[in-house]
């Protein structure tokens, strides 16, 4: 098991009992462009029970956002949560996700389509903006992963 995240103290990885938190973020650089995802789990007792850095291909930086958001709800069912708060720095996604926002792109409806699905795996999951500084790590293992790849010599 991880330890606790530097970007997430006791204030932002507390959660309501049964309540999973996940950190998620997209990065594209161009859009489109090189894209990656980066996400952070953390079960109803604060610990940290998986991470994700990802390259993801070609993408913009909204169709990476919902990527992102699907790997970290994903592996929140793969791991057992029931109930979830996804946390993400994209206020388009969230929006869209309550509802606030339609969907018009169609890159996006896919997307949105298969979060839509994965909240029929969950008792309830529910999606909060929050500002960028507080996803600070799923923003760097995002980075990370597109640092590797160009290292790497990646084709995207």
């Amino acid at each position: 098991m991880m330890a606790s995240a530097p970007c997430c103290g006791p204030d932002t990885v507390a959660s309501a009992e049964g309540v999973w938190l996940l950190y998620a973020d997209g990065a594209s650089r161009g859009n489109p462009g090189p894209a990656a995802i980066g996400a952070v789990i953390f079960d109803d007792q604060g610990r940290e029970r998986h991470r994700i850095s990802q390259v993801i291909g070609r993408a913009t930086n909204n169709q990476a956002e919902y990527r992102a958001a699907i790997a970290a709800v994903e592996a929140a069912v793969a791991l057992g949560a029931r109930h979830v708060e996804l946390r993400m720095d994209s206020e388009l996604v969230v929006r869209q996700m309550d509802s606030r926002y339609k969907v018009r792109n169609p890159g996006l409806k896919p997307l949105a389509a298969r979060l839509k699905d994965l909240r029929w795996q969950l008792a309830s999951l529910r999606a909060v903006s929050i500002p960028r500084q507080q996803n600070a790590l799923a923003d760097e293992l995002a980075n990370q992963a597109l640092d590797r790849a160009s290292l790497a010599g990646g084709s995207f």
